[in-house]
């Protein structure tokens, strides 16, 4: 499933600043103020659900992510140590659906999140 999934959250973490725009101009917390940059590696596992979705980082390295959503959603960016579970809005009951986990790289100093 996560070799299947990986281009298509290449795909969506490369289109999405340009459906959102910046994350930056609408952060409205240190947390939200990045840009999701790139898809997370494959050991980075997502389990979406409709009100939950769980990114659970099995990699031996810490990485800022986000979750990336088919309606341009723009959730802030998080924190995942190794063996870190993070819980993530879901998809809901309209339609919409998780791409994936988008990595994240900085928009402002390192001191911001």
């Amino acid at each position: 499933m996560r070799q299947v999934m990986r281009p298509f959250v290449t795909v969506a973490a490369a289109a999405l600043p340009l459906l959102t725009g910046s994350a930056a101009a609408h952060a409205a917390s240190p947390e939200a103020a990045v840009e999701p940059s790139e898809g997370a590696p494959a050991c980075v596992e997502v389990g979406p659900g409709w009100r939950h979705t769980v990114v659970t980082n099995h990699c031996s390295s810490t990485y800022t992510l986000t979750v990336a959503y088919s309606d341009g959603r723009d959730v802030p960016c998080r924190v995942a140590h190794p063996g870190d579970r993070l819980t993530f809005p879901g998809y809901g009951t309209r339609g919409d659906q998780v791409l994936g986990a988008v990595l994240c790289s900085e928009a402002l100093s390192a001191g911001t999140v």
